[in-house]
């Protein structure tokens, strides 16, 4: 690979398509499906029997500045008894992607969208993801609208769940938005033109902001994950920047999982069977134990999520610079998260890192098979229909969308090392600063922190700690397989 192509986004691309394959993965729509596709058109809005007309409400999306596949919008209100109510609306995706259509059968095979730098591969073609059944701004769309009703201190007290129509009446971006609500930047124009909006948003954050500490209270984790982003400047990477898990980015995630734990009770209520998103117990839990020790903290002999939240809140105010590696280290030991069937009457297994007993997914549908599966099974109760899926089928799926997702992930981290040894290749030779991550029999590796990228020590070295700061010295790279090789110096 020259010099000259390695600056190019395509060959990026190529690798990306490669990885896809290797993980079973599809990196291109069928031919049936994008047949199919030709005879898509806008969906007819017909607002008839129990379906809603809420397109005057001042919904809103807040979604990354590059973001297409619009899911989600929210808006609130307060009613005459002083509580306030949370509106979630999600695209209705089933719509127009049948089940055991052309697109359907595509969207089941890889279940999720996988996101690189280079390139994405969405779940759906892109005049539906990015379109027909993106909630864009402009457009009055079909949506599953998940109410919910709290009061002063935060508290859950009524939900429901209803079709209705919508209407984005504003675009906005993660980091634009918190920077507002910090107090550090302007809310784009997009905004300020329409009247009420900064209302609706103060109003969200604060409630927001409650949701997240009765969270913690109940031990729900905060991570903080090593993830650089790849920036171009048209075909050429340029930098590596973190992505910051600011206020805009927690309030949206408050409300999801909110309205997605109502999804899951509503689903239990009509006494069906359902994919639920749960992360186990952990059963390394001893070595997370062992490994709080070794900070000098004690934690139950039991799994704990309160106890083992306060332990990393600490950390993190100590060490915020280390606080990455620490949450990488919990991550891989609690670990990952699954989808599995449970039925109404069986023993909720829950989300061990959200402290919570009823969760699922079902406010991406654009961009996971799982909420689009959860979604056919709600507007079948709302149309009082049977189930469209049998229990075998949910079974297959939740097997099968939990290793897919596992493989899309893989992929995702893969191509996050083929970015940093890209950006990396041209500097073989230079010097950083950085921070030893990880130590053990399989080798040990630093972090080097301008641009973010992380790397194997290569050669003799004297004894190291994780945690420890050092300057290395940039060996090697090989962008195919992700490789960066660094080698201790005292320069």
């Amino acid at each position: 690979m020259t010099r000259e192509k390695i600056k190019h986004r395509f060959n990026l691309a190529m690798l990306a398509v490669e990885a896809l394959t290797n993980r079973g993965l599809r990196a291109e729509m069928s031919s049936q499906a994008l047949s199919q596709l030709e005879s898509i058109q806008e969906q007819k809005i017909e607002i008839k029997g129990n379906i809603r007309d809420q397109r005057q409400l001042l919904w809103c999306s807040i979604d990354n500045d590059d973001s297409m596949d619009l899911d989600q919008l929210t808006v609130c209100f307060n009613d005459e008894k002083e509580q306030i109510h949370i509106l979630v609306a999600i695209a209705d995706v089933d719509a127009l992607v049948k089940k055991n259509s052309a697109i359907d059968e595509q969207a089941r095979v890889n279940t999720t969208s996988v996101y690189t730098s280079a390139r994405i591969f969405p779940m759906l073609p892109k005049k539906l993801s990015h379109g027909l059944t993106s909630l864009n701004p402009g457009v009055d769309r079909m949506a599953l609208v998940c109410e919910m009703t709290f009061d002063a201190q935060g508290l859950l007290t009524n939900s429901d769940i209803y079709q209705s129509c919508v209407h984005n009446h504003s675009k906005l971006a993660y980091d634009s938005v918190s920077d507002w609500l910090e107090g550090s930047g302007p809310l784009p124009l997009v905004a300020l033109n329409v009247p009420g909006i900064t209302d609706q948003l103060q109003m969200q954050d604060a409630l927001a902001q409650k949701l997240k500490k009765l969270r913690h209270l109940k031990g729900s984790l905060e991570f903080e994950t090593f993830q650089p982003m790849a920036k171009f400047e048209g075909e050429e990477l340029t930098s590596l920047v973190l992505q910051p898990h600011n206020r805009a980015r927690q309030l949206i995630e408050e409300f999801m999982i909110a309205a997605n734990g109502c999804t899951s009770r509503f689903l239990a209520a009509h006494q069906g069977a359902s994919l639920r998103r749960v992360v186990r117990s952990p059963e390394k839990w001893m070595r997370i134990v062992d490994l709080a020790h070794r900070y000098g903290v004690t934690l139950p002999l039991a799994p704990d999520s309160k106890a083992l939240e306060q332990f990393l809140a600490d950390q993190h105010r100590k060490d915020p610079l280390s606080f990455p590696d620490l949450s990488l280290i919990v991550v891989k030991l609690m670990g990952r998260g699954e989808y599995i069937v449970e039925r109404h009457d069986q023993q909720a297994i829950g989300h061990f890192g959200l402290a919570v007993k009823d969760y699922t997914h079902s406010t991406a549908p654009n961009r996971r098979y799982p909420d689009l599966i959860t979604l056919r099974q709600i507007k079948a109760i709302l149309n009082h229909e049977p189930s469209p899926y049998t229990l075998n089928e949910l079974e297959d799926l939740a097997l099968h969308c939990s290793r897919q997702e596992d493989a899309a992930q893989k992929v995702e981290r893969q191509m996050r090392k083929s970015d940093a040894a890209m950006l990396l290749y041209s500097r073989v030779g230079q010097y950083f600063d950085g921070l030893i991550t990880g130590v053990n029999e399989k080798g040990s590796w630093v972090r080097i922190f301008t641009p973010p990228a992380e790397g194997r020590l290569i050669g003799a070295l004297p004894p190291i700690r994780v945690g420890q700061k050092v300057r290395v010295k940039l060996t090697s790279t090989n962008v195919e397989k992700g490789f960066i090789d660094f080698a201790l110096t005292h320069e």
